[in-house]
């Protein structure tokens, strides 16, 4: 077999066991989103004030991918909520099969609001449904503006854009409006937030987004 049918028998594959997840998530009112960027990018961190801004009776769980060490899941642990690790060992994205077996144990009836921290990647991916609900790309401002111009897949397929770190701006040679533009050249439709972790700036705006979008699926 060669290379081009083996990765697509490996997509459809993975997009048989993702339409499963989906139909499990909507059977049991969980909202997924796949949290896709850069290595430090600023994932874990605006997780971490993510579960920090939460009451401790909120139904959330946390799955979070690496290629090696479990050093995310426990941050992440720390707040209270279940928080699994995915380990890779060497593939460079999740896919739909790993999330399942991650998921085995939990509850997914106890469970209103599930994160995914994907690899540290904005190639590999993209290609790789995993059930959820939204894909969400962040990108920090230490990384250049033309980014979503050299990673367009995953601009398109994202229906929120984070720009992180933007307690840095006065610092380095960033244009968030321009890196904006660029973004919404790929996909006119992207929701964006400027966030940083650090002060909690724009938190305000991006938990108001998940909260917003969470509702709207369990009224569905």
């Amino acid at each position: 077999m060669n290379r081009v049918a083996m990765e697509g028998k490996v997509l459809s594959e993975n997009e048989r066991a993702a339409t499963e997840l989906r139909a499990e998530f909507a059977r049991h009112g969980v909202f997924a989103v796949n949290l896709i960027g850069s290595p430090g990018s600023g994932k874990t961190a605006l997780l971490e004030r993510t579960l920090e801004s939460f009451d401790p009776s909120r139904r959330v769980a946390i799955l979070t991918g690496d290629i090696q060490t479990d050093a995310d899941a426990q941050r992440l642990s720390r707040y209270g909520f279940p928080a699994r690790q995915i380990t890779t060992a060497g593939a460079c994205h999740l896919d739909a099969r790993m999330v399942r077996r991650a998921l085995e144990g939990l509850d997914l009836a106890a469970i209103d609001l599930l994160f995914i921290e994907n690899v540290g990647n904005l190639v590999c991916p993209t290609s790789y449904d995993l059930g959820e609900a939204h894909k969400i790309v962040l990108l920090s401002v230490t990384e250049g503006e033309e980014k979503p111009l050299k990673y367009p897949g995953i601009f398109f397929k994202a229906d929120l854009m984070a720009l992180t770190k933007v307690d840095l701006l006065p610092y380095v040679p960033f244009q968030a409006s321009v890196a904006e533009a660029n973004a919404r050249s790929i996909h006119p439709d992207i929701a964006i937030v400027r966030v940083s972790s650090l002060l909690k700036t724009g938190l305000d705006d991006w938990l108001e987004w998940i909260d917003r979008h969470a509702t709207a699926i369990a009224t569905v």
